[in-house]
């Protein structure tokens, strides 16, 4: 399937991933979304391809998106020559089971995206406040996470969370060597529980990647009229420290809104500070910001593991 011009206004940046050495363009495509049923098999394609053309190259996915749909759909977009134009991230969903099930789920994980290998694997979700004694138990994700690596089936490894700065802080203060690690980064964060002051300096010190997400709070933020979705986008790719930006795109006007941002100059910190005061009194409460503050925005698989009621949700 052949993909479609987005006429930008330029190149797509990219900037090396923390101290990996990899080149990853300021934007990436969410997997969440790719996966959903509202959209068939060949919009997706259509999208992931239409990005990869364009110098989009990371992508996003975890094990749990969609019950495994957008990992199958990406696996499609990604053969006839797509895979060596991807730096190709998923996440396993272990939720305190052990490295036995991360493993199982790397396989299955392989055989949906089609490829003989992951470039950036990373744990899913912490963001329970028992998940990082988890992850550093014996025999838990993180073993997984390093026999991984040594068999070649994973080049890279992190972890994501979207709660609290606490969670992102003891992950890394116990010592594993994450070569990347996501998390929210927008215009609010900067006021309410802030993942941009708190965590990324602490990465940017050890040279692990940063990869930002809810630029635009799930919708919510750019819902509100207070910033646009422009405004969004160019604020989180300009936060000194953050390698790439991931965002939901699931049709081709998503991606060529937001790709339109991203190729423009990056906000300077002036121009970053006036957008923050703007924003001010209606960020300080979290209020757009609900995945920092409500449960009900975990995955399925999260939610299972820590015997919670399901919910309608794409993950």
């Amino acid at each position: 399937m052949p993909s479609t011009s987005l006429n930008l206004p330029g190149p797509i940046p990219r900037r090396p991933l923390g101290r990996t050495g990899e080149q990853v363009s300021i934007l990436g495509v969410g997997g969440g979304h790719i996966g959903q049923a509202k959209h068939t098999l060949e919009q997706s394609v259509e999208v992931i391809r239409t990005a990869l053309d364009h110098g989009i190259n990371f992508l996003d996915n975890a094990w749990d998106y969609n019950r495994g749909e957008s990992e199958i759909r990406m696996g499609a977009a990604l053969q006839d020559g797509y895979r060596d134009k991807a730096f190709l991230m998923t996440k396993v969903c272990t939720h305190g089971r052990g490295r036995a099930v991360a493993m199982e789920m790397l396989e299955e994980q392989l055989r949906r995206l089609r490829t003989d290998y992951i470039d950036l694997w990373q744990v899913h979700e912490v963001v329970f406040d028992n998940e990082p004694d988890l992850c550093y138990a014996p025999d838990g994700v993180l073993e997984a996470l390093t026999l991984a690596k040594q068999q070649g089936k994973v080049r890279y490894v992190g972890f994501t969370g979207h709660k609290s700065p606490w969670h992102h802080l003891e992950m890394i203060r116990r010592g594993f060597p994450f070569d990347a690690c996501m998390m929210p980064l927008n215009v609010m964060d900067f006021h309410f529980r802030s993942f941009e002051r708190e965590v990324v300096p602490q990465l940017v010190e050890r040279g692990v990647g940063v990869i930002g997400m809810k630029s635009q709070g799930g919708g919510r933020i750019t819902e509100s009229g207070v910033v646009t979705p422009e405004e969004a986008v160019r604020y989180a790719v300009s936060i000194p420290g953050v390698d790439t930006l991931v965002s939901g795109m699931d049709n081709l006007e998503h991606l060529r809104q937001n790709a339109a941002a991203a190729a423009l100059p990056l906000m300077d910190e002036d121009e970053r500070a006036a957008l923050r005061e703007r924003v001010r009194s209606v960020a300080v409460d979290g209020r757009l910001e609900l995945y920092k503050i409500g449960i009900h925005f975990e995955g399925w698989a999260a939610r299972e593991q820590h015997g919670l009621p399901p919910v309608n949700s794409p993950c």
